[in-house]
């Protein structure tokens, strides 16, 4: 007998009732099409393993899986407090290998509690994984919790594009905080040689057929994917393969002021304010002055953002993807009026402004999917100025500065204003300019007492694959256990154990030479 649904509220989508039973997780058993994933990176030293967890995962938290990464070097930091050289990796120093494999170890403990308990979806494991020895402990280590295991390879054999790796990430670690640059990389250098004599490649023509893999080989220039299991691991090769790492600006702002701006209106497709029309002028000398070789301008395909945009004299693209949220009902009406005319809704944006869905209308999450070709667009191009809305260039934001759903909403976007960002190594700069065309504020501060209501997407009888279970996300690297760090600084003056390595229940596989 068909059971009763309830409507979710906020999210305006149907439920099963609470008390209908849970789907119960089968270690082992077969794997459910979204099943957790352990994102296992693939390389030698200084070859972006961590650029790519790091801008990966964020991608994956902003289209709503969550993710986290797990990078093995931090647990290694974190168990031997002072770094003294290369001599710590090198394959012959077997005390240094037993707090290595400790550290390897634990951060597996903690990717299955993360899959297993706290909501996540996927992990990213990063460390170099060098040989088949430690992969294959993983994939054991997966097999058991009932895990699926992505690898991610990446392979690089220029000289030039190493040493500038080097120079803009590693020299600045804390390994070699007090150390200068020439010794450093010397240092650096001879740390990438004691792997490179045990390295083995992943092989997906022979003894890793079987494995779900994609090898990166110099920056992008070439790929090759291997058994792709699911949708996830299908976005992950996309993504992948649009992403670059040339230097390059991107510019956000929002169209000049609008009547409705004025008016105190949401949504709609008005024009231009004189003022509005004022920061047109103001915003093509603004780019002028900056100067850019073959800069790509888009806007929406709403009135407000093309007048903008024909003041400044270039080519431009109209994207339908970047058109405002659509408030549905509430289009075109006052916060005040929206207040009056339809008081419960108000209430309930105000609730959980992120997961709210206009009646007829779409909610932040929404326009998160509709802009995603966009984010992918974006990350293939050099220079690009988006002429676009609020909420629109809120997601844009949130994205490039890895901000959660819980903040999206709230990011300020001021009318304008160019927001001028600049990708950096693990990361993104941005500057605020304003252009000296005062605009009403369109801003709305988050309410003192807003509470968040009951997660609707907790599914009884689901998995959600592109919706977050947890707005908020956790602090990417947990603190180190203090049994680790313990152990590390006990026998050797920096990082030797006195104990036996832990293992993971039913392990019995050894760990071959690997960074940690």
């Amino acid at each position: 007998m068909p059971m009763e649904l309830t409507q979710s509220r906020i999210q305006k989508i149907w439920l099963p009732p609470d008390n209908h039973p849970a789907l119960p997780h089968r270690s082992c058993g077969p794997q459910l099409t979204n099943s957790p994933t352990v994102i296992v990176m693939v390389g030698l030293p200084a070859r972006g393993k961590t650029y790519i967890s790091k801008k990966l995962t964020r991608y994956l938290n902003w289209i709503g899986v969550p993710t986290k990464v797990f990078n093995v070097g931090e647990y290694r930091r974190e168990a031997v407090k002072h770094y003294s050289s290369y001599d710590f990796f090198r394959p012959d120093n077997e005390e240094a290998m037993k707090v290595r494999k400790q550290c390897a170890l634990h951060a597996l403990r903690d990717v299955k509690l993360y899959l297993s308990e706290e909501g996540g979806q996927i992990a990213v494991f990063d460390a170099t994984n060098t040989t088949r020895d430690r992969r294959a402990m993983i994939l054991h280590f997966a097999k058991e919790n009932g895990f699926k295991v992505f690898f991610i390879e990446s392979i690089c054999n220029d000289p030039n594009v190493v040493a500038t790796n080097i120079m803009e990430v590693k020299l600045s670690s804390p390994d070699y905080r007090d150390c200068n640059s020439a010794d450093a990389m010397d240092d650096f250098m001879k740390r990438i040689s004691c792997y490179q004599s045990s390295y083995q490649p992943l092989d997906p023509d022979n003894s890793d057929k079987e494995l779900s893999l994609i090898k990166v080989i110099d920056v992008g220039r070439r790929y090759l994917v291997n058994k792709v299991q699911d949708h996830i691991q299908s976005r992950i090769v996309y993504y992948l393969m649009n992403i670059h790492v040339q230097p390059r600006t991107i510019y956000l702002c929002r169209h000049g002021e609008s009547e409705f701006n004025l008016k105190g209106k949401i949504g709609g497709d008005s024009g231009l304010s004189s003022r509005g029309k004022k920061f047109s002028i103001a915003l093509k000398r603004f780019v002028q002055e900056q100067n850019l070789k073959d800069l790509k301008v888009w806007t929406s395909q709403l009135k407000r953002t093309i007048q903008t945009a024909e003041a400044l004299d270039l080519p431009y693209e109209q994207w339908k993807a970047l058109n405002e949220i659509d408030a549905g009902v509430c289009e075109e009406l006052t916060y005040d009026e929206i207040k009056e005319k339809h008081p419960e809704e108000f209430a309930l944006r105000d609730q959980d402004k992120y997961y709210y869905r206009y009646p007829s209308g779409e909610s932040y999450q929404d326009l998160v999917q509709r802009l995603e070709p966009v984010i992918m667009e974006l990350e293939r191009q050099e220079n690009v100025l988006v002429v676009c809305h609020q909420a629109v260039m809120r997601c844009l934001l949130a994205y490039f500065l890895d901000k959660s759903a819980e903040e999206m909403p709230y990011l300020k976007c001021p009318l304008h204003t160019v927001l001028k960002l600049t990708p950096v190594a693990y990361g993104c700069r941005v500057e605020s300019i304003f252009l000296n065309i005062e605009a009403v504020n369109t801003h709305r501060d988050k309410p003192e007492d807003a509470k968040k209501g009951p997660n609707a997407l907790m599914r009884r009888n689901s998995v959600t694959p592109l919706a977050s279970p947890e707005p908020t996300k956790k602090p990417r690297i947990n603190s180190f256990e203090e049994h680790v760090a313990a152990a590390a600084s006990a026998a050797h003056p920096t990082c030797m154990p006195q104990e036996a390595p832990a293992q993971l229940p039913g392990q019995n596989l050894n760990i071959s030479h690997e960074q940690s």
